[in-house]
């Protein structure tokens, strides 16, 4: 079947040298059944009218689409993980499979794989994805979606055949292949890399090429300003997408260097939590006792890799010039952290002073109150005008107290932002739509035990319909 017209193939990577990546070829699986097709992005993008057997051939076999890579293509990058630094990285089970132009807004669309074979940096690792994993992502990407997270969209999932040995599964596990779908794959550590060796020709090319299709806003030249300006906006993106991690209660639980992006544009979930209460301690990777990407830490753990992009910049311009870029980075998160939790409350700014203030008062009494994340937003959404339903929450007993008092009399000089929303039947359930890992590992045991799949379709069915609420997860 044709694509349609709407499809439009951009494949741009290959015009840098394989310098940046390596031709692979994808595995060949033993099954390849469809366990998710994201239909409302494959539409967005031209591939809707792709049938069952087209959308396999594409996306479990990787046979090329229409005008584009002819060839995967995986990609070469460093990066620190946990602080250390790491030059044996690279994509070492997945691959660019395919670029587009999204008809909504022109942006540069890339489709990448997870689970799709060994490449040259899959180490001592199979280059395989667990059903688990797969199955986890999907319902990271849909959740965040729906909170409003600038995140990528998993496009497709197929259950692979094949019996893995993982030492943080039961083994034999069965596996998967999945594609995304994101604005970029170019990450902090693909800059670390050719400053590792040396290689400024490379460096200043991939300056040039994220600039041209990323940051086409931004003056090209070649002159110290375009590096620093692309930094600049790195860094703008950056703390907006770590903003709408805090608001959204959501902790990626790996936050190295070659899992941020120069879209900021969150991906690559392993170990990822979303908060039951408001902890900035709390940890998502079973793998970090100390903490180091905690709750709280994030914004500390991204700041400290935009250092590491500015270090790598610092072989094409003056460092100085770097390091004044990194100073909006902090503004930036403030600023937006405070429009995200305000408009996750349902209410409209009141000014920059006392929209702080109502913030802070916000998370002294989540802190101190120990009240479900999710349910503090689904309860007091619209501000006082919701105070009848927060009264009959099933936590409304902890609506009391001097920390919430604060927060109460503030929450008084508020207006709903969007006040027809709050006759939604959402605003009269007693519980929110949230994703806590133990409705994950229960979605994921009928599907281990029974093979059921119904949990999993009927919780992205309420995911993509809270976020309808909303306003967001629309393709």
């Amino acid at each position: 079947m044709p694509l349609a017209k709407d499809y439009r193939s951009h494949p741009c990577f290959p015009a840098l040298d394989d310098g940046f990546f390596d031709v692979v070829e994808p595995a060949d699986f033993p099954r390849r059944v469809l366990r998710f097709r994201n239909q409302r992005w494959a539409e967005r993008i031209g591939l809707g009218e792709l049938d069952a057997t087209e959308w396999e051939r594409h996306f479990a076999r990787f046979e090329p689409l229409e005008g584009n890579l002819r060839e995967p293509l995986a990609l070469r990058y460093h990066g620190h993980q946990f602080m250390a630094y790491n030059p044996h990285l690279g994509d070492g089970r997945g691959f660019l499979f395919a670029q587009l132009l999204d008809r909504a807004d022109d942006r540069l669309l890339d489709l990448g794989t997870k689970g799709s074979g060994r490449t040259p940096w899959s180490r001592t690792g199979d280059g395989r994805l667990t059903l688990k994993g797969g199955v986890r992502e999907l319902l990271a990407t849909e959740m965040l979606e729906a909170l409003g997270v600038n995140t990528s969209k998993t496009l497709s999932l197929f259950e692979t055949g094949e019996r893995l040995d993982r030492g943080d599964e039961p083994s034999p596990a069965r596996s998967s292949v999945l594609v995304r779908l994101s604005h970029s794959h170019i990450r902090i550590g693909s800059f670390q890399r050719h400053a590792y060796h040396g290689d400024a020709q490379r460096l200043r090319r991939l300056v040039d090429f994220s600039i041209e299709h990323y940051a086409p806003e931004l003056a090209r030249g070649g002159g110290d300003e375009s590096v620093i300006a692309l930094l600049r906006v790195v860094c703008r993106r950056n703390a907006r997408l770590c903003a709408s991690w805090m608001v959204a209660g959501f902790v990626h639980g790996v936050l190295n260097t070659d899992n941020l992006n120069i879209t900021g544009e969150s991906f690559d979930y392993g170990p990822y939590r979303f908060l039951p209460i408001y902890d900035p301690k709390f940890v998502a990777a079973y793998f970090d006792p100390a903490g180091v990407y905690a709750f709280g830490r994030q914004p500390a753990a991204v700041e400290w890799a935009l250092g590491c992009l500015a270090e790598a910049l610092g072989q094409l311009c003056p460092r100085p010039a770097l390091a004044a870029a990194l100073d909006g980075f902090r503004p930036e998160l403030e600023a937006a952290l405070t429009v995200g939790f305000l408009e996750r409350l349902g209410v409209s700014a009141c000014g920059t002073d006392r929209d702080r203030e109502l913030v802070a008062l916000a998370y002294a009494f989540l802190h101190e109150s120990r009240v479900g994340y999710d349910q503090f937003f689904l309860d007091w959404y619209g501000g006082a005008a919701s105070e009848a339903r927060a009264r009959s929450s099933p936590e409304s007993v902890k609506y009391n107290g001097e920390s919430f008092a604060l927060f109460r009399a503030a929450l008084d000089r508020y207006a709903p932002s969007a006040p027809e929303r709050l006759t939604d039947p959402y605003f009269r359930r007693e519980r929110p739509t949230s994703l806590l890992i133990e409705e994950v590992e229960s979605i994921w045991a009928a599907i281990a035990e029974r093979d059921d799949w119904e949990p999993l379709e009927r919780k992205i069915d309420e995911i993509r319909a809270m976020g309808a609420v909303y306003g967001r997860g629309g393709a």
